[in-house]
């Protein structure tokens, strides 16, 4: 897992870091590490939910297509949902646009003995705003020190973080939007929005760059993964 951390203060430029894993481990081996992993993960989180003191909070954030909801799905579908949150950030509604941008965020953070992974997170609101224009940078330019603080509570009150970025490339990405047309059984993910958000494709790769740049921190680390093949991206992740 190292090579995918981002040390603190590291200047990130995504075109240094591959998508594409072509190593070692075949597919059919990279799927049985996958269920070792499953099987450890699901006795850990046992074990932390019967402790009841610790808490662990992971963050998928990607374009569309990176595989959050699969991810999700492979990597912590075995676990029990006793103690395993999954929380999905869509649109700001009114009531939360009516408080500062963590309000909707921070009642979701795990209590003791619990798993939250967070499926787009607080992050948005320097992605998302950014890159669409909703707010000035005088405004979203401040977030990331926000950020910052707001994860550091979180980790001084025994919260364990875990940040992925979910690296996919431009091609794959068309690949796998094609893939949701030609597929009655994926049809129902595409959405047409979704290819207006792929024409900001350089914007968006700008925000993550400084995002991943400002907050990699000793307490909430950021782990860029390659993407391209489903299969490796559970296995590093699990």
């Amino acid at each position: 897992m190292d090579k995918y951390l981002i040390q603190p203060e590291t200047c990130v430029n995504l075109d240094d870091f591959t998508t594409y894993y072509d190593g070692e481990i075949k597919k059919k081996d990279g799927k049985a590490r996958l269920k070792e992993h499953n099987k450890t993960l699901r006795d850990l989180q046992e074990l932390l939910y019967a402790e009841g003191k610790r808490k662990v909070l992971v963050i998928l954030q990607g374009i569309d297509t990176s595989g959050k909801d699969s991810t999700i799905e492979h990597v912590f579908g075995d676990v029990n949902p006793q103690g395993t949150k999954v929380v999905n950030f869509k649109v700001p509604s009114k009531k939360e646009l009516a408080h500062d941008y963590l309000w909707r965020v921070h009642q979701h953070t795990p209590g003791s003995g619990e798993i939250v992974i967070f499926n787009r997170s607080h992050y948005e609101d320097v992605l998302v705003v950014r890159v669409h224009d909703l707010v000035p940078e005088s405004v979203w330019g401040k977030r990331y020190e926000h950020i910052n603080a707001f994860e550091k509570l979180l980790a001084d009150e025994g919260t364990t973080i875990m940040k992925f970025f979910l690296n996919v490339s431009k091609k794959e990405q068309a690949e796998r939007f094609l893939a949701r047309l030609d597929r009655p059984q994926k049809r129902w993910k595409f959405n047409p929005d979704d290819l207006e958000e792929r024409k900001h494709w350089d914007h968006y790769k700008a925000a993550y760059e400084d995002m991943l740049s400002r907050t990699s921190t000793p307490w909430a680390p950021w782990y860029v993964i390659p993407c391209d093949r489903k299969w490796y991206r559970n296995l590093v992740i699990a």
